[in-house]
């Protein structure tokens, strides 16, 4: 399920491999954000390209729309979005915290009145694992509680002991029903289903940022028996510093054979140092969400192609990258997209950051085989140490 296959001798990286139903996941890996069955404004085949293994989906979302009626007809998740790949979808957790004033919590789940039309839904540890194997995940996570920052310890503990309530439920719910999926090709693939290897678990550990809480937290989700562990509660406004303090007194208790998968975080030096830590996966909507915005990222840093700068700039965003966007196009071009709103310019950034993004990737894989993580984080931090941006209400 999840093999080791290289560690870093200065840290606690390591490269491995993640093996589910629809192929092999090479780690450290960054997913792209589908929340609702596509990657904004990417084809499959872009994503791919981009070097991408993983995507994620959202169950919160994708039970409002299309519905588990629908993605069952199409056959799962993978033949409706065309997507043959490994697929890890979110419980909806991350929802229970960013539409709070949506929705009513207690220890049997949570209600939400839907951001679509209203209409009222429940999410509850056993319907989320449900519908996530009823359309083929392939990484199944529970639903969690998350807190914002900063958090009063009672509310951190409060939702920790309920995290963990649910993922006792969600694992007995997962083993009622967590047989082998059919793997089937996407849509425009065609191909018979073959029964592979079942669906993974992962179980959540909350416990903000209080280090003694996020050690409880472990004490009571690994015992639990997960194919894997996610650390829930990050970039949620904590600085990057005390993330990465917390983090690190998380890594030291969680199980070294088993992959660690850190949920919502993306900015490339939050990614490397965090891979430094041990972890082994992520996700966020940073590289497609600023693309949308304008904002392109490069090994020298962040690039604002809505600046006036870039107005008469016939220089691509990067003359070392080799994505479509910097061997087509110019800054000035792309300047010219972003300021008549044009859709173009939104695929040609998003196309670009995960282009970026798969690159990063493959260099941290490469760092931790040859053991110079740590002159790769050197050169991130030169790029991206001094810069900061947020996003606002993120899906993750």
């Amino acid at each position: 399920m999840f093999e080791v296959l290289a560690k870093d001798p200065s840290s606690r990286a390591r490269v491995g491999r993640l093996k589910t139903p629809h192929g092999i996941v090479n780690t450290p890996a960054f997913m792209p954000v589908g929340t609702q069955g596509t990657v904004k404004g990417l084809t499959v085949q872009d994503l791919k390209a981009c070097g991408a293994e993983m995507i994620l989906g959202n169950v919160y979302h994708l039970s409002l729309r299309p519905g588990q009626k629908v993605l069952e007809a199409a056959g799962g998740l993978h033949q409706f979005s065309a997507w043959d790949g490994p697929i890890l979808t979110d419980s909806g957790g991350y929802q229970v915290f960013s539409l709070a004033t949506l929705r009513k919590l207690n220890d049997d789940g949570a209600i939400f009145s839907s951001h679509v039309d209203g209409a009222i839904h429940r999410l509850t540890p056993k319907s989320v694992i449900d519908f996530q194997l009823a359309i083929g995940s392939d990484v199944v996570i529970p639903l969690d509680e998350c807190v914002r920052f900063p958090a009063e310890r009672p509310d951190a503990e409060k939702a920790l002991e309920r995290t963990a309530l649910w993922a006792r439920q969600s694992k007995e719910a997962f083993t009622v029903r967590g047989e082998p999926v059919p793997a089937r090709g996407g849509s425009a693939l065609g191909g018979e289903p073959r029964m592979v290897s079942s669906p993974l678990l992962f179980g959540i550990l909350q416990g903000a940022t209080y280090p003694d809480l996020r050690r409880r937290a472990a004490e009571q989700i690994v015992p639990i028996g997960f194919d894997g562990h996610a650390l829930g509660g990050f970039c949620v406004g904590e600085p990057h510093d005390l993330m990465m303090e917390i983090l690190s007194s998380a890594m030291e208790i969680l199980p070294e054979q088993k992959p660690r998968y850190l949920m919502g975080v993306g900015e490339p030096l939050d990614i490397v140092e965090a891979v430094i830590q041990g972890v082994d996966m992520f996700d966020c909507v940073i590289p497609t969400r600023h693309g949308r915005n304008g904002l392109a990222y490069t090994w020298q840093g962040r690039i604002n192609l809505r600046h006036a700068a870039h107005v008469t700039d016939p220089s691509p965003i990067d003359p070392a990258c080799g994505c479509e966007a910097c061997t087509t196009y110019s800054r000035m071009y792309l300047k010219h997209l972003f300021q008549t709103r044009e859709l173009l310019g939104l695929r040609l950034l998003s196309f670009h950051n995960l282009w970026f993004y798969g690159k990063l990737m493959s260099a941290v894989r490469r760092a931790v085989t040859e053991g110079t993580l740590l002159n790769l984080r050197a050169k991130i931090a030169a790029a991206y140490g001094g810069e900061k941006t947020t996003v606002e209400g993120a899906i993750r």
